[in-house]
């Protein structure tokens, strides 16, 4: 592993051999920009849920057998392997997530998604990549064909991965657990994007350390005395207490955790009742929490569950229908950017799209499995890399308007997809390269 850190070192201050090719890349890059919006304007109106990418993975794993990878398909569910082995050297991973999310898409678009698919529930739902997925897809795959095309530029071991079930967190994690790096070769690096809306086309977000927070998910069921709501003092109203429980939860962070550490408290969900003139017996609530270190999310959930417990006390519930807090073992940890291969990125990024157009960004409080990935006991070195994807004209007329662009998660959400694609294919080509340059 440090041998090659050395290596790229060396590498990056002896750029000019590269250079020769660049033109000749840049024009097989352009071919494959254009096919990348094709494939990507298919599976934008073909997007499929979480752990339902049955369509999507099988035209994931065409891509890779189209490039003569080794391809092992259904890998963990619905999850693609891809391994190119082109002599001794690095091994670099990509990896791009297919999933999209029950939205009824707004956008207008002549390639909008009319498709409608069961939900876990088994509701039907519409279903909509306004995430992002698509270009996330559409990039990987081009940058894949483009790095085939230019073999004699690099060696070692190129290893992707078109994973199932991020927006729901599992993905990742089942592909680790499946033996993503016992049953193919340990990255050295491994490499990810993700749109930003919030960045204009052209650019990439970059940082090192912290990027995206951890998150997990704790569910409150109170409980109380029901009856009739023309007799509350016969009562022990559950819908009170989860009230109180609400507003007090509002100052964990803000009382109980430094300013310094970043730390969300968010209740989303509440529920309880069936008629207004009926107390019911329980409330049942549903928290999201983001953090960024271990010490401060034990606080808060220790802090969750003795202000519950006050709340129930104080009403004169007895000990033993105190609330139920329960936490999900299902959980998303912080994606941590290795500092070190986030230098290479920003580096070899700078050399091929212009150091002004690498912006420096700051850590956010959403959540992505990719993190996973840098976790596990062999230690890989992981940077996920915000894609401006924001036309720049769109973005001047919004701020000239005080508005902002539509954010991720959007039914309006309107990317660039032509630049940005582009982009993304040809910076990630060229920090391939660089980190496996002959």
């Amino acid at each position: 592993m440090k041998t090659y850190k050395v290596l790229i070192l060396l590498i990056l201050f002896n750029m000019p051999a590269m250079s020769q090719s660049k033109e000749e890349i840049k024009s097989i890059i352009d071919v494959q920009a254009k096919r990348s919006y094709e494939l990507c304007t298919y599976l934008h109106q073909n997007p499929e849920l979480s752990t339902k990418e049955f369509e999507t993975a099988q035209q994931m794993a065409v891509e890779l057998k189209k490039a003569g990878m080794e391809v092992y398909p259904a890998f963990a569910g619905n999850s693609v392997v891809g391994i190119l082995k082109n002599g001794d050297g690095p091994v670099v991973m990509l990896r791009t997530d297919m999933d999209a999310l029950p939205i009824e898409e707004k956008t207008g678009f002549d390639f909008a998604s009319q498709q409608r698919s069961e939900n876990s529930n088994g509701d039907e739902v519409p279903v909509m990549h306004a995430c992002g997925h698509d270009i996330h897809m559409s990039v990987w795959a081009g940058t894949i064909h483009t790095l085939v095309a230019f073999k004699d530029q690099w060696k070692g071991t190129l290893m992707v991965i078109a994973q199932q079930a991020e927006e729901v967190s599992g993905g990742a994690g089942l592909a680790i657990d499946a033996g993503l790096f016992s049953k193919f070769p340990v990255p050295d690096y491994a490499l990810a994007y993700h749109i930003n809306p919030e960045l204009e086309s052209g650019t990439i977000g970059l940082v090192g350390g912290p990027v995206f927070a951890g998150v997990k998910t704790v569910n409150i069921t109170v409980y109380g005395k029901g009856g009739h709501g023309a007799y509350p003092e016969k009562c022990i109203d559950p819908v009170v207490i989860a009230s109180r429980i609400v507003l007090d939860l509002q100052t964990i962070v803000s009382r109980e955790i430094s300013p310094l550490d970043p730390a969300v408290v968010t209740v989303g969900s509440i529920h309880g009742g069936t008629r207004p003139n009926i107390i019911p017996d329980e409330v049942k609530m549903e928290l999201t929490l983001r953090y960024y270190s271990e010490p401060v999310i034990e606080k808060i959930i220790s802090a969750i569950k003795r202000i519950s417990n006050a709340a129930a006390r104080m009403a004169g519930m007895p000990e033993d229908k105190l609330p139920l807090v329960e936490v999900d073992p299902e959980d998303t940890p912080p994606v941590i950017n290795d500092d070190s291969l986030s230098l290479m990125v920003k580096e070899l990024a700078g050399q091929t799209i212009g150091e002004e157009n690498i912006l420096k960004t700051s850590p956010a409080m959403v959540g992505e499995d990719f993190g996973k990935y840098g976790l596990t006991t062999e230690d890989v070195p992981i940077c996920l890399i915000w894609l401006g994807s924001t036309a720049p004209e769109e973005m001047k007329k919004l701020k000239a308007e005080g508005k902002e662009p539509y954010p991720l998660h959007s039914p309006y959400l309107n990317p660039d997809y032509k630049k940005t694609i582009e982009t993304g294919i040809e910076v990630m080509v060229h920090n391939v390269l660089g980190l496996m340059k002959k």
